[in-house]
């Protein structure tokens, strides 16, 4: 390959990787790195919905920022903060046991043992629960073992091009709820 041509590419990967993290974040006025589009983590567990937290209501924890929809919930978060923290950095669970970082909303969710799982879809969530805890070991071990640390655009690009061994389309995952379940 032309050393040209390398720095060229070199330089691409770069540039896609710094436009990359490692959470799942959006940036919203002061807060560049704002978890959950600003949803309270603690509502999920105690109102059992999203709930827009107020950007005046907020605490940094491992550099990300979470809002609140009131002091107390802040207080609750702050005093066991592991416990609120989406799982897989808040990306989309049904990805994660395929060692892929789906960016999602964080609309559609399910509390699994106290845990938050967020997905891209009532479809993915679905899709997710054939198999949840065979889909949830998966998804810890590859987080912790592969993805956790590594950009997601690098990420994906590599585990569409090198899929797991397990890795099923969102068709062939259709057709065996389809086959359980039967349509709605």
């Amino acid at each position: 390959m032309p050393s040209r041509l390398r720095i060229a590419l070199v330089a691409l990967i770069v540039l896609a990787a710094s436009a990359c993290s490692t959470r799942n974040v959006v940036g919203d006025g002061d807060d560049a790195e704002l978890m959950l589009r600003g949803n309270d983590p603690v509502a999920y567990h105690t109102v059992g919905k999203p709930v827009k937290g107020d950007p005046a209501i907020k605490t940094l924890h491992d550099g990300l920022t979470y809002r609140f929809a009131s002091e107390s919930n802040k207080k609750i978060f702050v005093a066991a903060p592991e416990r609120y923290v989406p799982a897989f950095g808040g990306y989309c669970a049904s990805g994660a046991h395929y060692a892929l970082k789906a960016r999602i909303g964080a609309d559609t969710f399910k509390i699994v043992d106290g845990r938050l799982y967020l997905f891209g879809s009532p479809r993915s969530r679905r899709h997710w629960e054939l198999d949840q805890a065979a889909n949830i070991k998966l998804g810890e071990w590859y987080w912790e073992n592969e993805t956790k640390d590594r950009p997601d655009r690098l990420q994906n690009w590599y585990r569409y091009t090198f899929r797991v061994p397990h890795y099923k389309t969102d068709a062939e995952l259709e057709a065996e709820w389809q086959r359980r379940y039967g349509k709605k």
